[in-house]
């Protein structure tokens, strides 16, 4: 029988208390997997249509393949898989500051794990995403390395960090440093959960083209009510 709640692992990190729980839904029936970081929740199985439209808008956006994409932020793993799932993509570099959320996935924890794990093109590095897209290397096992996608979901939203420290990535000079990442072309893709950030968008202009803010609507099972998030898309100039 599901449990009504179990802690599956807990660890302590820089940013705080890290907590991977699964739980029954009592409104709903169903298992629920969640991960909290201090105080924060972080993500939640029941609510993953963001994750997923993540990847495939920016997907959508590039077109034909062969393509080389970084995902900035593993968690559950559901924006990964989205992205394995298009067979346009013939490699997949995901970033995760936290090394125990890569170790869920590997150890078997998670329901994405194996799956992605046992996908060739699948490959994970532990480090802050928000460091390395401001470094000469996004991948420092291949410097100079350049490639057609880069996807984030690691803040809440552009103004809600789960690291002050993070706040200059959404500047003009944190785009352009990470800009340097992507071949002519490529696209940038950003997940938020709060609405569209004028700012942002306006940021976004200064760096590339094609730029936009896409709302992304699904049914909240809980409140039974509609919720949205927020897609960021944007294009490197050829």
């Amino acid at each position: 029988m599901t449990p009504i709640y179990e802690e599956i692992d807990y660890g302590r990190t820089e940013l705080g208390e890290l907590v991977l729980r699964r739980r029954t839904e009592p409104k709903l029936g169903v298992e629920v997997i969640e991960v909290k970081l201090g105080d924060e929740f972080l993500m939640s199985s029941l609510f993953t249509a963001g994750e997923k439209a993540l990847a495939d808008l920016a997907l959508e956006r590039l077109g034909a393949g062969p393509l080389d994409i970084v995902v900035g932020g593993l968690g559950l793993g559901y924006t990964a898989a989205a992205v394995l799932a298009h067979e346009t993509v013939r490699s997949l570099l995901v970033i995760e500051a936290l090394e125990p959320v890569i170790g869920w996935h590997r150890r078997g924890l998670l329901p994405l794990g194996a799956g992605l794990c046992g996908d060739s093109r699948c490959d994970f590095l532990q480090g802050d995403f928000f460091s390395l897209a401001a470094s000469p290397a996004i991948d420092p096992r291949n410097v100079g390395r350049r490639v057609h996608g880069i996807l984030v979901d690691i803040d809440h939203s552009p103004r809600h960090f789960l690291s002050p420290g993070n706040a200059g990535f959404y500047e003009v000079e944190g785009l352009c440093e990470m800009a340097r990442h992507l071949l002519p072309g490529g696209v940038f893709a950003l997940w938020s959960d709060d609405p569209p950030d004028a700012g942002l968008v306006g940021n976004l202009g200064e760096v590339f083209t094609q730029c936009e803010a896409r709302v992304v609507a699904f049914p909240n099972p809980l409140r039974e009510t509609m919720a949205a998030c927020t897609i960021y898309l944007a294009t490197k100039a050829s």
